[in-house]
């Protein structure tokens, strides 16, 4: 369960990042409101891991988990109604007509609109407050998130988790994506192709089936899954790649004495890597991770799975794979 509600906390802290959000809550006046919200969670999901630990000695502590759930999963329901709202304004704008575009974005449905949604963030950020403040009386204490590694892959990421009947409607996805990592008319020694969707649509899932596909077994040396969030931290990433090609947890090295260790475990070898649930943004930070991992042979991938259009375009040295929703007939059969 902690696994599950530190991947909620980290979702909600990822999509109040946004820009697009942050610009929109500036305008609704909310942002403040958003800022507090994103500080309780940070705050609430550093103890996660001790709570679970300790609840089987402590029964309060298991209620103080259920309720932190709801929370969790109302707030990041909130958050996507926000983001919605987001686009639906970016459209709008895109291709409604001048007169509609005004009455949407007329100052009185910007008020309306701000006032409902903050009264909604401080009910939400109100009960995680309360939470927040009994992580202290049950002295819930801070630890890190440590990475379960095996010789090729993080243990609860890159193994298929789904039985296969409830992959549904991918296939295709999942043929195109491998026909891709395996073409072998890409002359760049390490390629990046980025899957594109919005949160919910299976994309870490639909990673872990190319990931085990045969085809890519037989491929590839060496594979690596590393999941990302909202920590976007170079030398933490190089270090959990590490972990990934060795199957044991690294000492605390510098940076380059981290690289140097990395080049020695991919130098030469065609490998594939995983990078599940980026955010970032940051150009920059993306140039220094790719450029500790050039070293690898001809026909070496790396797979980013992200939200964000953004990210992609940054990352990307092939064109992005974007994944779009199931048909009607796809749906109910996996509902």
């Amino acid at each position: 369960m902690a696994e599950a509600l530190i991947k909620v906390a980290e979702g909600i802290i990822g999509q109040l990042a946004k820009p697009a959000l942050q610009e929109i809550v500036l305008l609704w006046g909310v942002k403040g409101e958003l800022d507090k919200l994103r500080n309780t969670v940070l705050s609430i999901k550093a103890v996660i891991l001790d709570a679970e630990e300790k609840q089987a000695q402590n029964g309060a502590i298991s209620d103080w988990l259920r309720k932190l759930t709801d929370v969790l999963y109302e707030a990041d329901d909130l958050l996507d109604d926000f983001s919605t709202e987001v686009l639906q304004r970016e459209v709008m704008t895109r291709n409604k007509k001048a007169k509609e575009v005004r009455i949407f974005f007329s100052k009185s449905n910007q008020l309306a609109y701000g006032l409902k949604m903050g009264h909604k963030i401080k009910a939400i950020k109100g009960r995680l407050d309360a939470i927040d403040v009994d992580k202290n009386r049950y002295k819930l204490e801070g630890r890190p998130r440590e990475t379960q590694v095996t010789n090729s892959v993080r243990k609860t990421h890159g193994c298929v988790s789904v039985e296969a009947k409830y992959f549904i409607g991918r296939e295709v996805d999942q043929k195109v994506i491998i026909e891709r990592l395996l073409d072998s008319n890409i002359e760049e020694n390490v390629s990046v192709l980025p899957i594109v969707g919005i949160g919910g649509l299976g994309k870490t899932t639909l990673a872990q089936y190319v990931f085990n596909d045969d085809k890519i077994n037989s491929h590839f040396h060496k594979k690596l899954w590393v999941c990302i969030s909202d920590d976007f931290d170079v030398e933490r990433i190089v270090e959990k790649i590490l972990e990934n090609a060795t199957g044991k947890k690294q000492e605390k090295l510098e940076m380059s004495t981290l690289i140097n260790v990395l080049h020695k475990e991919i130098d030469e070898m065609r490998y594939l890597l995983v990078l599940d649930d980026v955010w970032n943004d940051n150009a920059e930070k993306w140039d220094k991770l790719k450029g500790s991992l050039l070293c690898g042979a001809r026909g070496s991938r790396i797979l980013v799975t992200t939200r964000e259009k953004k990210v992609a375009n940054i990352s990307k040295t092939m064109e992005p794979h974007f994944l779009g929703g199931l048909n009607e007939e796809e749906s109910w059969s996996l509902f």
